[in-house]
Formats: C-alpha cells, sequence, structure tokens
C-alpha cells in the first residue's frame, strides 16, 4: 500500500487484530453483490469505503423514483439509469481505488456460476427466493462464502453460510423451495433504516471473513424487530436431507434451536 492508502485507512489499521496485513486482504479481495438496491446499497458503499479492492454489481434493472428512498447509491439525477453505472459511479467518488464491475443483467446458470467462481466472497441482495436458492447453490458448488441478508417492513435478517469450508448449514437447510412466501416491498412496505441496517451489518461480515477478524454469523440466524429494536441469535443446524449441502459434510439434526 501507498502512503495515501495507509492514512485513508489508517483508523482500520490501528484497530487491535486488524492492523496492515488485514487492510491488505481487504485491497486484494473481490467481492460480487447480487442486487444494487436497498441492501446491495450500504453494503457496497461500505466495502468501498473499507478498501476492498475490486467489487462485482449484478443488477438488471433501472432507477425508479421508488426507489430513492432507500436505496442510497443512487440520487435523483440517475433516473432511469441502469443501476449498476449508477452505483459505479457513486462508488468512484468513494473510493476510486477500489476497481468496479458493473453487470446490468440478472445472473443466471453458467454466467451465475462463473461470476461466483471469480469472486473471494459473495453477498446476496437480491428480493427473490428464485435468485438466492440459485446464489446459495452456486456458492456451495464453488466454494464461496455467502453473506446472505433480507428486509421487508420494520424487519431484517442476516446470516452467512460457509461454502468455503463445507460446514454449516446453507441457506437451502433454511428455506425449503415451495415452502417460501415471496414478499416484496412493492406490496408490504419497507422502512428505509432497516435495509440500511442489514445492509451494513452484511458488509461487516463480509469483512470479518475476509480478513478472518472475530467471529461470522456462520451457522446463525440474525433477527431484527425495527418496531422494538430487538435483536435476537437462533442457532441454525443443516439439512440433512438438504439438495444443495446434505452429500458434504457431517449430517446433523436439521431447523433452527
Amino acid at each position: 500500500m501507498n502512503d495515501d492508502q495507509l492514512l485513508r485507512y489508517s483508523r482500520q489499521i490501528m484497530l487491535p487484530d486488524f492492523g496492515v496485513e488485514a487492510q491488505q486482504r481487504l485491497n486484494d479481495a473481490h467481492v460480487l453483490i447480487v442486487g444494487a438496491g436497498g441492501l446491495g446499497s450500504p453494503a457496497a458503499l461500505y466495502l468501498a469505503a473499507a478498501g476492498v479492492g475490486r467489487l462485482t454489481i449484478a443488477d438488471p434493472d433501472r432507477v425508479d423514483l421508488s426507489n430513492l428512498q432507500r436505496q442510497i447509491l443512487h440520487g435523483h439525477g440517475d433516473l432511469d439509469r441502469p443501476k449498476v453505472e449508477s452505483a459505479r459511479d457513486r462508488l468512484a467518488d468513494i473510493n476510486p481505488d477500489t476497481r468496479v464491475s458493473a453487470v446490468a443483467e440478472r445472473l443466471e446458470d453458467a454466467a451465475l456460476a462463473a461470476a461466483v467462481a471469480a469472486a473471494d466472497l459473495v453477498i446476496d441482495a437480491s428480493d427473490n427466493f428464485t435468485t438466492r436458492f440459485a446464489i446459495n447453490a452456486a456458492c456451495w458448488q464453488a466454494g464461496r462464502p455467502l453473506v446472505s441478508g433480507a428486509a421487508i417492513r420494520y424487519e431484517g435478517q442476516l446470516s452467512v453460510f460457509r461454502g468455503d469450508l463445507a460446514t454449516g448449514p446453507c441457506y437451502r437447510c433454511l428455506y425449503r423451495e415451495g415452502e417460501e412466501a415471496e414478499q416484496t416491498c412493492a406490496e408490504n412496505g419497507i422502512l428505509a433504516p432497516i435495509v440500511g441496517i442489514i445492509g451494513s451489518l452484511q458488509a461487516l461480515e463480509a469483512i470479518k471473513v475476509l480478513t478472518g477478524i472475530g467471529e461470522s454469523l456462520d451457522g446463525r440466524l440474525l433477527l431484527l424487530d425495527g418496531r422494538t429494536l430487538e435483536l435476537r441469535t437462533l442457532k441454525l443446524r443443516p439439512d440433512p436431507h438438504c439438495p444443495v449441502c446434505s452429500g458434504t459434510r457431517e449430517q446433523t439434526p436439521a431447523g433452527t434451536g
């Protein structure tokens, strides 16, 4: 790192157990963020600010007026622009050292598998179960850690799934296909700071995994109730019949505990 970078990241470098080595790990890291909306916005902003060297952001949508209440990567002047282009410009302003690749399409099948395999860590900031299931399967197949977040109304949730270690549950262990109830912000509403909190926590968990600092939410589910500001953590157990991960590690009872 050069002198300017040492100064930029000095408040992180001075942290106990962090130092220059952890900062260098961030600088060398490549994170894939699927979704440039309410969750992807704070996650991307904080990862860029923290010094992650490369971000790939995938989102097929354009900026709509209704997005601006919570999707803080975008501004009024970005209306009708592809979200990934707006995100790339905003992140360049935050930290020009972070290289941003903008993918203005929905990642699926081989394209998703290739994007996941090219990254060191994946942040799922999508808004539907089909995409979440596909991202989870790709991460487990490629052996990549996944930081998964979701938010609706006044509630949010967060977890980390370690496909790189092939231990613990995967996202599919938590939600079985066909049992999920699809809910959208357009139908149910969302309080803006809720996605800000969960997206910021996704960035925190990504930094912890990439640097090896602290203890991640691997095998645990964090639940946020914004109305009471209560946080609960549930222990997750692998599903012995999970079609994604059951054949890759020792089987334990499914569900939460």
